[in-house]
């Protein structure tokens, strides 16, 4: 086992998306959570494995969420607003390419890092 949490992707089917998480031996998994346009998407389980340190963990897709254009799921460590993974959904409207989802998803990454550096600011005093 690596000395750090991973998060890979298994499959999408059936409306859900379904990845193992690998922590370190020993270590509880992560609290999880999902966001897809700043809401937070219910239901998301994560279930134990036979492999010492893996857990199962699955998201439903919500028919609510998906409208045309590009949706962004972000899969988060809910205690330290890491991102473990991540899956884009595109719908309706064919999308010119795909740079418009890199860019969404760049976009959502760098929110996540500016949220990361003001909770490191307000811990350490840095001005």
């Amino acid at each position: 086992m690596t000395s750090q949490t991973t998060l890979t992707k298994t499959r999408l089917f059936a409306g859900q998306w379904e990845g193992v998480l690998s922590v370190p031996d020993g270590a509880p998994a992560p609290q999880i959570e999902v966001v897809v346009h700043d809401e937070r998407i219910d239901d998301v389980a994560v279930a134990k494995m036979e492999a010492p340190g893996d857990w199962a963990v699955t998201v439903p897709i919500p028919p609510e969420v998906l409208s045309d254009g590009v949706q962004i799921f972000l899969i988060r460590d809910r205690a330290t607003d890491a991102v473990l993974n991540s899956f884009v959904v595109m719908a309706g409207e064919e999308v010119s390419d795909t740079v418009q989802a890199e860019i969404l998803l760049l976009r959502a990454e760098l929110d996540m890092l500016k949220r990361a550096f003001r909770r490191h600011c307000v811990e350490t005093g840095a001005a």
